[in-house]
Order: C-alpha cells, then structure tokens, then sequence
C-alpha cells in the first residue's frame, strides 16, 4: 500500500478500457481511440504511431514491433513477430572485404530492415476496427504541426547530441540550431509527416514500395549499405505461437526466438525453486537472488537464442524445469557465482505501450529503434531514422546469431502477459534494451511473491548485472548495497535509471482495470 508521506503515483482504476504508455501524448491518442468504438489494437498503434514521433530517441517507423494479444479477454494469446531482417547480401565474407570483424552500434551495417509499418497493418488487419488514416492522424498531426518535448526525452535527447551531429540530415532533423531541443520546445518534422500521410493513404505498400522505398534504399547506399529496393518489398511479419512458463500457478507468455522472452522464462524457471516470499523486497538477500538467476540466464540468453530456424537447440529444452533444477543449485544465498561467462550486457531505448479494450481485448504492444536514435542514419526524404538491430548479430560463424543473408538478429524488444485459467490477468513491458528480461521477472515476482501493489511493484529500485559489476539505482538502501559488496558483487551506481514499464491489472473478479506507469519516464496510465 503507498505511503502517502512519500512522494509518488497512485495506480489508476477503470472499469471500461485502460491505456498504460512511456509519453503523455501516446496514452492521449490512445484512449480516444477506444472512447470512439476501437479495440485495443487500434489504440496501441494510435499510441504506438505517436510514440514514433514524440520519443524519436526510443522509436519510429524505422524499427520494429512485436506483440502479445489476448483476444477478447479468452482464448490462446496470439504472438506476433514484426522484426525485420538483414538484407539479401548481408554475409560475414562481404564485411570481411570491408575488414569488419563485427557490426558497429552506428553502422550502416547495423541497419536491419524496419518491420514496424507492416506489422502495424498485419495486427490491424486482424485487431483493428477503425480506419487506419484515423488511427495514424494524431501521429501526423504532432509530425506536421510540432509537438512539446517532455522531460526525459529532453535528457535522452541532450546526451545523444554527439552522435546526431555526425551526419547531416540527422543533424539538421534533430539538432535544430545547432542544440538538442529542450523541455517545453516545440519540435517538428515535416518529411516524417509526409510518409505517415503517405502510409495512410496507401498502406504498407506506400512505405515498402515506390517513393518512400526508393528513397530509404538511396540514402543507405549512399551510406555503403547492401540495401536494395526488393529487400524493401519483402518485409513480412509472423504470427507465431508464444512461449510460456508457469509461475506461482499462473501462465506467462513471451514471443518466441529471435526474441530474447525466453530469458524472462528462464529466469522464471529458477526464481520458483527459491521461497522467494521469505525473503523481504529490496534486500540484499532478495536482490542476490535476482542478480544470480539473471546471470545464468542471461549466459543461456547469449550462447543460444537466435533466429527460430537458426537455434541448435529447442527452445523446450531451455525451458525445462530440470534444467532450471541443475542451474539453481549453482546458486549460493550468500556468495556470488564466479564461474559465469562473462555477459556483455547494457541497456538501450525502447517505449512500450498496453491496452485493455471494453470487449476484455488486452495488448501487450512494443516498438522500438534499439539504441538511442538508433543508427544515426536518417533519410532526409522522408523522415525516417533507420534502427540499428542488425548491432546485435555476431560475424562469429560458429554463433547460431551470425549474419546471414534476410535473417533476423536476437532482438531485445519482448512484451510480456499473464495468463490465469485462460483469460489475461496482466498485460505489461519493461523497457531497457538487455535489462528487460530481469525487469519483467521481478514485476512477475514483486506482485506474486510479495503482494505488491502494480505501482509500488514498478517503482522497485533495480539492478542489472553487467560484464564488472552490478549496475544499481541511487534508490537502493546503503544495507541493501552493502549486503551486496559482502556477498562478493562490485557495486556501480548506474548513470541513468534502468529502463522503464507500464502495466495493466485486469481483476475479473471486482471487474476492475488498474494501470500503472513508470515514474522513469514521461508517461502515464488512464481509462474510463
């Protein structure tokens, strides 16, 4: 329950609909969408287009989505996998001729192509009741006419001033004066306003053809990528069936490789082998536990996943509660492992966004540009920053994640869900590029191992384990931190706090909707 000594947020309560988003203007468009008639689909991509153009640092229609969907409240959740993938002559021997021995986080090479649009219009095909030109007008309004740059995109935008300042057309986009733009500034942009009003008057085909296709495939060959105009064409999302793993009698859902949900899985796996219960939220002895599942799973995160047709090994096998039984017994409650691969780990931008529609519909929806302002690579045309994904492909050709010609790279990007009895009991997302798994498995943990409220279970103080030390926030107690440093972790308070989150409750029972919002971010939860 909150101290209301404290400063703070209360979760919000609906009974209707509920939209949870990292940015104000997202949740907004979002919740007008439903008050109109739409679903939960069309007022994630309403917020999620939105999104695009108000945290260009975190998103944008040159990346990619992925979603988790429980339709009308029952039945199986539906996955749905929009990232996009390497172009046709992407090979480690063609960057090997360039004396590459790995792909640069600001690389043309980095760029995988952008699933985001096409995924928009498969899931809106299937989900959506609402016109698309209606649900992508607020996203061109805010393009078009200028929208106010909120606090944290203000922070994110200001230390990635260096690296927007590389190449021309980013620069003079997003470095308008020869700054970043402050809180309260008005930003536009026109070129990026013109291709929404291309896509929704033509549909996918006005982004992955004519104009718009030519122009993206230009400006990446004048930057010395492989792109080609039919890499373009191409682009094509999947529907596939989730993942998921018990815990504490409920059912939690992931995307299936190349995402990275197997990790929250896995982690999960070996959270339940513990009485985690017993041990009391922010303790050193509850964060020791943390930081150790995390490390094994991470360590069979980076050894395995990889494209679905590109794994050696079964992604059951990874999820067997065996395994999990031979990994946990690795752990130590008072010392640190010290024969964990070393993890190459860090965060990175996303936003995230989830909705709950008056049918019961819940979506669990995220998109993202995967480093902060993703390539540094925009096309002056039309407005489009291209991801850097392809960042996370290895040129080791004995790694099941190597380079290959149209394969898609381990992705970051995982929305979550819970299921009981068969009907959604959360719809959530923990943003942060690799600290997501750990941030989704501790939400998972804080409201079913501690009875934490969803608010109070979001604003946690985190830690992430890196390759030399344990990243912690500032809000981590002095007993905690030295609980810690005794049990054989190297302690760095992290330079920016780790990642973010929004969430929905669904509460069958009381029939009741609660949304809750990360205060790490500029957004808020709100329904009717």
């Amino acid at each position: 329950m909150r101290d209301f000594h404290f400063p703070g947020r209360s979760a919000v309560h609906a009974v209707n609909a509920m939209a949870a988003s990292s940015h104000p203007l997202a949740t907004e468009a979002a919740l007008h969408v439903l008050r109109d008639g739409g679903s939960a689909m069309d007022a994630a991509i309403a917020g999620s287009a939105v999104m695009a153009v108000v945290e260009p640092q975190m998103t944008g229609i040159g990346g990619d989505c992925f979603a988790l969907v429980a339709p009308a409240g029952h039945g199986a959740v539906v996955a749905f996998n929009g990232s996009g993938r390497a172009p046709a002559a992407a090979t480690p021997e063609a960057l090997a001729a360039e004396g590459l021995d790995a792909i640069a986080i600001d690389s043309v090479h980095s760029v995988t192509l952008p699933g985001a649009i096409d995924g928009w219009f498969r899931l809106h095909a299937r989900f959506g009741r609402l016109d698309m030109a209606r649900l992508l007008a607020p996203a061109i309004a805010q393009a078009r006419d200028g929208y106010p740059v909120h606090a944290r995109v203000a922070a994110d935008w200001r230390r990635a001033t260096g690296h927007l300042a590389r190449r021309d057309a980013t620069r003079a986009a997003f470095l308008p004066g020869g700054r970043a733009p402050a809180e309260g500034d008005l930003h536009r942009q026109p070129a990026l306003a013109r291709t929404l009003e291309t896509i929704a008057r033509q549909g996918p085909g006005g982004f992955y053809g004519g104009a718009v296709a030519a122009a993206m495939t230009r400006t990446l060959r004048t930057h010395g990528g492989l792109h080609t105009e039919e890499d373009f064409h191409g682009v094509a999302g999947d529907f596939v069936a989730p993942l998921s793993t018990g815990y504490r009698g409920r059912t939690v859902h992931q995307v299936p490789p190349n995402n990275q949900g197997l990790t929250a899985l896995m982690m999960l796996n070996l959270l339940e082998r513990f009485d985690v219960a017993a041990l009391r939220p922010g303790s050193a002895a509850r964060l020791h536990l943390e930081i150790e599942t995390a490390r094994l799973a991470y360590a069979m995160r980076d050894r395995h996943i990889a494209e679905a047709g590109a794994m050696q090994v079964d992604p059951q096998e990874i999820l067997s509660k065996d395994l999990a039984a031979t990994l946990a017994a690795r752990l130590s409650p008072d010392t640190a492992m010290t024969d964990v691969e070393p993890l190459g780990l860090r965060t990175s931008d996303t936003v995230y966004m989830t909705v709950v529609d008056r049918d019961g519909c819940a979506v669990s929806f995220i998109n993202s540009i995967f480093d902060s302002f993703g390539s540094g690579i925009l096309c002056p045309e039309t407005g489009v920053l291209f991801q850097n994904r392809g960042h996370s492909f290895t040129l080791d050709p004995s790694h099941p994640n190597v380079l290959a010609p149209g394969k898609r790279p381990m992705h970051t990007i995982m929305p979550g869900m819970v299921t009981e009895d068969g009907r959604p009991v959360l719809s959530f997302g923990v943003m942060g590029g690799d600290y997501q798994p750990i941030g989704q498995a501790r939400v998972i943990s804080a409201l079913w191992d501690h009875g934490m409220g969803l608010q109070e279970a979001l604003d946690m103080a985190r830690v992430f384990p890196q390759d030399d030390a344990v990243e912690i926030e500032r809000s981590v107690t002095p007993d905690a931190a030295r609980g810690l440093a005794d049990r054989g972790h190297t302690l760095r308070v992290a330079t920016d706090p780790l990642g973010g989150a929004q969430a929905i409750l669904v509460d069958h029972a009381r029939g009741i909707l609660t949304g809750a919002s990360d205060p790490r971010k500029d957004g808020h939860a709100a329904g009717y």
